[in-house]
């Protein structure tokens, strides 16, 4: 069930993105806060060790973007909010990373260019996908995906705060659209909230294609 409800200053935006542009400074202090390192540090090791095309859906502030970035990947940025995009564009100016405007759950702007990626990584989006939208969503995400390339997703699980749009997603049911669409998981782990939030936990996924074990 979704709690929160859309601001009348969002109606505009994809629903998804409820709440963020009002507060994007104050979530971008937040998520700068914490490192690309341990926000993914269960994941780390399942990242390729030579440089690869790497996508961020949903990219916030910019910090996974530009910490993959730092490692030599060649990073697309996607980030539906405008605020959110400029201050990502600002606060890492120079990090090569290229900021698009597109969203979940068609992604149409990428789709529409044919670019393939070893790695799409979603950090706090996929609980933003309503049920029926999570299909359609994979399969956008998959058709991104270069041969053997890797899905990292983490779910944020938790009270939803007030003007968001969040639903539960469980992480069967994220494994089972990704090994529909030929996915199989590498990782599944939980781990505790990096802001001491002590109702809020996360689930951690690393769903791969064919040829990656």
């Amino acid at each position: 069930m979704v709690t929160g409800e859309t601001r009348g200053t969002d109606r505009h935006r994809p629903a998804g993105t409820a709440g963020y542009g009002e507060e994007a400074e104050r979530l971008a202090a937040q998520y700068e806060a914490v490192t690309f390192a341990e926000v993914h540090r269960e994941a780390l090791h399942l990242l390729p060790s030579r440089p690869a095309d790497v996508l961020d859906v949903g990219a916030g502030s910019g910090r996974d973007a530009a910490a993959l970035a730092a490692l030599g990947h060649r990073v697309v940025a996607a980030e539906p909010t405008a605020e959110l995009r400029r201050i990502g564009e600002h606060r890492h100016a120079g990090s090569g990373v290229r900021w698009v405007d597109d969203a979940l759950p068609a992604l149409p702007r990428l789709g529409a260019e044919g670019a393939r990626f070893d790695v799409v990584l979603l950090t706090a989006v996929w609980m933003h996908l309503a049920p029926d939208e999570r299909p359609s969503a994979m399969d956008a995400l998959t058709a991104l995906l270069a041969p053997g390339g890797s899905l990292f997703l983490s779910v944020r699980h938790g009270p939803v705060p007030a003007g968001r749009r969040m639903y539960d997603a469980p992480a069967a049911e994220a494994i089972a659209l990704a090994r529909a669409r030929g996915l199989h998981p590498l990782l599944h782990t939980e781990r505790p909230d990096l802001h001491g939030r002590s109702d809020v936990h996360w689930t951690v996924l690393v769903l791969a294609g064919a040829g990656r074990s």
